[in-house]
């Protein structure tokens, strides 16, 4: 198995220890180091090649915010924080995941494994490989696989189990088996936003919103509050 070369940064010993020890019971991550200081990991990233590292924002010397611009290009990374506010920052910089101190496990496995989604194409070595970068996916749909153009989506709709993709210029959206979270992991994140537990929206279709709602024809998307910085903040780097 190939497998993520990883490394931790956290200030606080307990906490470098608790992602350590994560990242060593995760098959396909390989911790190469862990640093209580940022500057000592900048330092290792300049002779070491890192695809991944879980990064403390709030440390004395260099914010993990600043670490991430700083070494971007580098490695990519998942903010592992106690703070909230940082969660647009992240946006912006292109961040794979934002965990919350503290989480468990699984939430760092799944978080793992989103980043693995977005990696491993890149890092995988000499073996097949599934180009993650496509501008389309095959939706099983009424008993057949159809392509779907990644700009042909306008929104898509969570329904439990099943989501309801809607796109341009048809009348009747696809209806398919799987769970808003699996097709999340799939789109490209610098097109695709989640607006609402519901909906993922494509933010290259957007053309009217109203009201703290997106407008597509006569559906109006509502905007929630847990995605409403993030939204905002994509309207504030394309306003005049």
């Amino acid at each position: 198995m190939n497998r993520l070369k990883t490394i931790a940064i956290d200030d606080e010993p307990l906490a470098l220890k608790l992602i350590t020890d994560y990242i060593s019971k995760t098959p396909f991550l390989e911790l190469t180091g862990s640093f209580e200081s940022p500057l000592t990991a900048l330092e290792y990233l300049e002779t070491h090649p890192v695809e991944l590292a879980f990064l403390d924002i709030q440390m004395p010397d260099l914010l993990g915010t600043e670490f991430a611009r700083i070494s971007k290009g580098n490695c990519r990374f998942i903010f592992t924080t106690a703070y909230a506010s940082y969660a647009v920052e992240g946006f912006r910089l292109d961040a794979l995941d934002y965990l919350m101190k503290p989480f468990s496990y699984e939430e760092f496995l799944e978080s793992a494994n989103r980043a693995r989604s977005r990696i491993m194409p890149a890092g995988a070595d000499k073996e097949p490989q599934i180009d993650t970068d496509s501008d389309f996916l095959f939706i099983k749909s009424d008993y057949k696989l159809r392509r779907v153009n990644l700009d042909d989506i306008l929104y898509i709709e969570g329904l439990k189990d099943y989501v309801k993709i809607y796109l341009h210029r048809e009348d009747h959206p696809l209806l398919t088996l799987v769970t808003m979270k699996q097709l999340e992991l799939k789109l490209p994140a610098g097109r695709f936003m989640r607006v609402h537990r519901s909906f993922i929206v494509n933010l290259k279709r957007i053309e009217v919103i109203e009201r703290s709602r997106i407008v597509f024809g006569k559906t109006y998307i509502p905007i929630s509050d847990q995605y409403k910085e993030a939204f905002q903040s994509f309207v504030d780097k394309n306003f005049i």
